[in-house]
C-alpha cells in the first residue's frame, strides 16, 4: 500500500534527512515521501522548525536543479529556488537515500498555479469573460504554458527518476483561490466563483473554435451572468441545482453547455502529453478534488491517459470519503492507482481515532493508498495520529 506525506524541502533541511526518515517511516509508519518539486508562494506556520516558525517560500520556483539543455529556447523558463543553492538539493538527497534502501520518492509538482510566471507572461494566463487576467493561473490551452509543464515533468522524471510524480493544478483554477488580500464586497456564491473562473483567453478561443465550439456565444452568455451578479443588491442563485447537477445545470444555454463540455479537452490532452514525455519508469498521477469538473477535469478521461489520481478528502466524514473513493474507482477503472488525500489539521480532524476512521473508509471505498498533509505544518505529536491511521488500514 502506498502511504506518503506531503513535505517541503525546508522541512527536511530543518529536521535533517535522518530525522525526517525517522519521523515518517519509523514513527508514522509511512513508506513514501511526497516532496514539493515546484511550488507557489505562501505563509506557513512551522511548529517544529527550530528557528523558522513563520516561513514565506519564494513564489513560483522549482526545488531541483533544472537541466538547462532541455530548456534552451523555451519561452517560459523555471526559476531554481534559492533554497536549493543555499541549503541543498533535497530531491537528489532523497533519491540517493531511496537507492540505498530508503523510502520511495514522489514528486509533488505544482503545474499551472504560478503567479510569478503569470505576471511575467500575462498573454498565457486564464482570462474571464471580460478579458481580465488571472495571474495565478497559466492557461492549459496556451502552447507555451503546456510546453513549460511538459518539460518540467520530463526534466524531473528523466534526471531524478522518482517512483511517482503528482500533478497539482494542470487545469483551470477557481476565481477565489487565496490570492493576496482578496476583496469581495458582493458576496459571491459557488456559481459566481465558477462563472468568473471560466477562461475565455485567445488560446482557449483558438483551441475551442478549431473544434467548432461556439466560443463567442458562450463568452457573451457568461459575461451577462457575471454582470447580473454584480448588479444584485444581495447574493442570489441563478442556478438552483448548482453544483449538484454538474454541467447539466447549464443545459438550458446550449452554446455555454457545449463550451463547458469542451473545456475538459485542454486538461485531458495536457495530462496525456505530460505522461507521454515523462520517463516511463515514473508513475504519473493527478491530484484532484471531489468536484474536479469545476476545473475542467474529466476523471474518467484522465484515467485513460495517465496512471491514476489522488482525490483529496478534506473535511469529509467517513461515509462521504468512502463514496468519493467508490466514484473515483468507477471513473478510473480497476487497474489505475487511486489515492486519498487527508490534511492532519485541527479542527478539520479532531483526533487519531477520527483520522483512522477516515483512512479506513478510503480503503473500503477502493483506494490503493493515502497521502497525509503536511509534515512541517503539524505538531510532532500528530505523527502518532498518522501512525494510528496507518495501522488501521494495514490490518485490512
Amino acid at each position: 500500500m502506498h502511504l506518503s506525506m506531503w513535505t517541503y524541502p525546508w522541512d527536511i533541511q530543518d529536521q535533517g534527512l535522518t530525522g525526517t526518515v525517522g519521523d515518517l517511516r519509523d514513527r508514522a509508519g509511512l513508506n513514501t515521501i511526497s516532496l514539493a518539486t515546484s511550488y507557489h508562494a505562501g505563509r506557513f506556520l512551522q511548529p517544529r522548525s527550530p528557528s523558522q516558525k513563520a516561513y514565506f517560500p519564494e513564489d513560483g520556483t522549482v526545488y531541483f536543479k533544472p537541466d538547462r539543455s532541455l530548456w534552451a529556447g523555451k519561452h517560459i523558463q523555471p526559476l531554481e529556488a534559492q533554497n536549493v543553492s543555499e541549503r541543498g538539493d533535497m530531491l537528489r538527497a532523497l533519491v540517493d537515500e531511496r537507492d540505498r534502501g530508503g523510502m520511495k520518492v514522489s514528486c509533488w509538482t505544482v503545474c499551472l498555479h504560478n503567479t510569478r510566471l503569470g505576471t511575467l507572461h500575462p498573454d498565457h494566463v486564464t482570462r474571464n469573460a471580460f478579458g481580465n487576467p488571472n495571474y495565478y493561473n497559466l492557461c492549459p490551452s496556451s502552447p507555451e504554458a503546456r510546453d513549460y509543464v511538459i518539460t518540467l515533468v520530463k526534466d524531473v522524471t528523466t534526471h531524478y527518476k522518482p517512483d511517482m510524480l503528482e500533478l497539482e493544478s494542470p487545469n483551470f483554477m477557481g476565481f477565489a483561490h487565496e490570492y493576496h488580500h482578496e476583496k469581495d464586497g458582493v458576496g459571491m456564491n459557488e456559481e459566481d466563483d465558477f462563472l468568473l473562473s471560466l477562461c475565455f483567453c485567445d488560446h482557449c478561443s483558438a483551441r475551442a473554435s478549431a473544434k467548432g465550439v461556439p466560443f463567442e456565444a458562450a463568452k457573451k452568455t457568461v459575461a451577462g451572468f457575471i454582470a447580473e451578479m454584480c448588479e444584485r443588491e444581495v447574493p442570489a442563485k441563478q442556478f438552483p441545482d448548482f453544483p449538484a447537477a454538474g454541467l447539466q445545470a447549464f443545459k438550458a444555454w446550449p452554446e455555454l453547455y457545449e463550451f463547458l463540455q469542451w473545456r475538459t479537452e485542454p486538461v485531458t490532452s495536457l495530462i496525456r502529453e505530460i505522461k507521454s514525455n515523462a520517463d516511463p519508469a515514473t508513475k504519473i498521477v493527478l491530484i484532484d478534488l471531489k468536484d474536479g469538473w469545476l476545473g475542467g477535469v474529466d476523471l474518467e478521461a484522465v484515467g485513460k491517459v495517465c496512471d491514476g489520481a489522488i482525490l483529496c478528502c478534506y473535511f469529509m466524514p467517513p461515509d462521504e470519503t468512502k463514496a468519493l473513493m467508490q466514484a473515483g474507482r468507477a471513473a478510473l477503472g480497476p487497474d489505475k492507482y487511486l489515492g486519498a488525500g487527508y490534511r492532519v489539521f485541527y479542527p478539520e480532524v479532531h483526533s487519531a481515532d477520527e483520522l483512522a476512521a477516515r483512512a479506513k473508509a478510503a480503503i473500503e471505498g477502493g483506494a490503493d493508498g493515502i497521502n497525509f498533509y503536511n509534515y512541517g505544518l503539524i505538531p510532532a505529536k500528530r505523527l502518532d495520529w498518522v501512525r494510528q491511521a496507518v495501522d488501521a488500514v494495514a490490518k485490512r
